[in-house]
């Protein structure tokens, strides 16, 4: 045959790259024949069964009325499967990112240009564009598909609804036996059955294993097969860069993706009792707090975390498939060579500051020129010292520590005032030997058009002040939250529920009633120490009916802020910072 006469004319062609071709052909190739072939299968068996149904129900010598509500629950069954089916499908392109192709003919003019810098951006904008009104058309068909299942499913209840009643209420010769409901249900099953098959088989071929195409493929005046453009992806492109499709779609993925399987092949040459011994730690020393916190006694903790050490023993002691091993290596490549193509073309890769499951992708020097220029301008923020310069890099650890010194003298004063009690000072008590210097980083915000913006993040956990912010924020803010919990909206159900009572319980609404939303850009550095500890005194006083929040007094509140507020330091680069306004988000 064809492939022996290839065979016969290649050089050095071993007996092991002969199985590896045979190995890669029934995988690729035999996979989406056989998928087909079983389809076929399945819809023979469908076609028999449906057919001993309706011989097995004409045997019962059924009158006119039960033949047509077989015939008309059959139809309504069939619809609304279908519906159903159609609605899911749609939801699984944009999971897939597979849109149909009739969206293809939406386009927009854009403008040649000679900047190769320039062309790529607009280029980026241009398919931002298109993805966003593929996105959107396909919202629309959702909306219509899912009104149009919920038509089905009333249509279908309704007709199934006729039946029973007739029968219930004794209605002449529109009575139903029980064999006839019993071979109406199997009829329901089998129709259901049907179309899952059909739909799994759509599903398994085209959208999760891209095994071949279900329509048609545009070509340019060239006739090479043209890029199609997806749904809005989660990458933002805003630099020239060399990343292969592959590449490009993992990152499409956004940063929620986490590969699988990364911890069992970077384990290599180490024994499984010591890659199971690693991965058990954490949860050893989470145990150890949770026996701790809820004074288990040594016994049964010590019997509890024996069993969990086995169970978990014997779970990793599994390993992984290997399909999915080749998987995780396979995007393990693909992590690092996005690495190093991010290295060597100067280029940074940041999540958005929206906190959506989006990546940025922009060029490193314009972004860290950015964050520059906010530092230097922004009034929240001052330079102490260099981190690693001044007298050999210790200055700033010297000052440090006596920052966390003069922290726990002021605790230690609350604790001689009787302010705080012991335990709630050793729980604010700062460790030094334990605090770590936070660092500040900026991620894109990306909510205005053509701009690309910075929000600062400090990294508070482990900080000098992390304590003393944690405890603070336990204590306010269930207080704060429902005292607020009238004039604040916690997501977009809570939104509608209170505009409805507003309009229509309250009914508050007027033609010259507005709606606006306002935006602050510098929240987290809006106001001074000051002004912000004297607000929360005042919210306190309006609120409580006596002058503690849980036997804590709004005085001793005020200085803990105080402490929390004036010791905040942070390393941008090769700088240490203070805040002079807000405080870390």
């Amino acid at each position: 045959n064809q492939f022996n006469e290839k065979k016969n004319n290649l050089i050095d062609f071993t007996s092991n790259i002969e199985q590896t071709i045979r190995s890669f052909v029934q995988k690729h190739g035999v996979k989406p024949l056989e998928m087909k072939r079983n389809l076929k299968i399945a819809m023979t068996n469908h076609d028999y069964d449906s057919e001993i149904l309706r011989r097995q129900y004409l045997q019962e010598k059924p009158n006119e009325y039960q033949i047509q509500v077989m015939k008309h629950l059959s139809e309504k069954k069939r619809e609304l499967e279908k519906s159903k089916r159609e609605l899911l499908e749609m939801k699984y392109r944009v999971f897939y990112n597979k849109p149909h192709s009739s969206l293809d003919a939406i386009e927009t003019t854009m403008p040649i240009l000679n900047d190769d810098d320039r062309k790529l951006k607009l280029l980026n904008k241009h398919e931002k564009l298109i993805q966003r009104k593929k996105l959107d058309f396909v919202a629309i068909k959702i909306i219509g598909a899912e009104i149009k299942f919920y038509q089905c499913l009333r249509a279908f209840d309704h007709e199934l609804a006729a039946m029973w009643k007739n029968h219930r209420e004794l209605v002449k010769n529109k009575g139903m036996s029980t064999t006839l409901t019993d071979l109406i249900e199997k009829r329901f099953t089998g129709i259901a059955d049907r179309w899952r098959d059909v739909y799994n088989y759509r599903l398994n071929c085209y959208f999760r294993n891209f095994y071949s195409d279900f329509e048609p493929t545009n070509t340019n005046a060239d006739g090479d097969k043209m890029k199609r453009i997806g749904f809005s992806s989660s990458l933002i492109i805003d630099a020239i860069h060399q990343l292969s499709d592959k590449e490009l779609q993992l990152l499409n993925r956004g940063p929620s993706y986490v590969p699988p399987g990364q911890i069992s092949i970077s384990s290599s040459g180490q024994s499984v009792d010591d890659i199971i011994k690693k991965k058990y730690a954490p949860l050893k020393h989470q145990l150890s707090c949770l026996f701790s916190k809820y004074h288990v006694n040594i016994a049964l903790s010590m019997e509890i975390e024996q069993k969990i050490s086995d169970q978990f023993t014997d779970l990793f002691s599994v390993p992984i498939p290997s399909n999915l091993q080749q998987r995780a290596l396979y995007e393990k490549h693909l992590l690092q060579s996005i690495r190093y193509s991010l290295n060597a073309n100067n280029l940074i890769l940041r999540r958005t500051a929206d906190n959506m499951n989006t990546f940025y992708l922009g060029n490193l020097q314009e972004f860290e020129t950015k964050a520059y220029d906010y530092l230097s301008k922004s009034d929240a923020y001052k330079a102490l010292l260099n981190k690693d310069k001044d007298n050999g890099g210790q200055q700033w650890q010297t000052e440090l520590n006596q920052m966390v010194e003069s922290m726990n003298l002021l605790l230690e004063s609350l604790k001689n005032h009787k302010a705080v009690n012991i335990d709630l000072f050793n729980r604010l008590l700062v460790d030094a030997s334990k605090v770590k210097l936070p660092y500040l980083y900026f991620l894109p915000d990306v909510s205005k058009e053509n701009e690309i913006s910075l929000v600062p993040y400090i990294t508070s956990k482990h900080s000098a002040t992390w304590r003393i912010g944690k405890y603070l924020n336990e204590l306010l803010r269930p207080f704060v939250d429902k005292n607020l919990s009238t004039t604040t909206f916690r997501d977009e159900p809570d939104f509608m529920r209170k505009l409805n009572d507003y309009v229509y319980v309250e009914r508050h609404l007027r033609a010259t009633t507005l709606f606006c939303t306002i935006k602050i850009i510098n929240y987290y550095t809006l106001d001074i120490h000051k002004n912000m500890i004297d607000t929360v005194g005042y919210f306190l006083e309006d609120n409580l009916v006596t002058n503690k929040l849980e036997q804590v007094t709004i005085q001793t509140i005020k200085n803990l802020l105080h402490i929390f507020l004036y010791n905040n330091v942070f390393y941008y680069k090769d700088k240490i910072y203070t805040l002079m306004k807000g405080s870390p988000n």
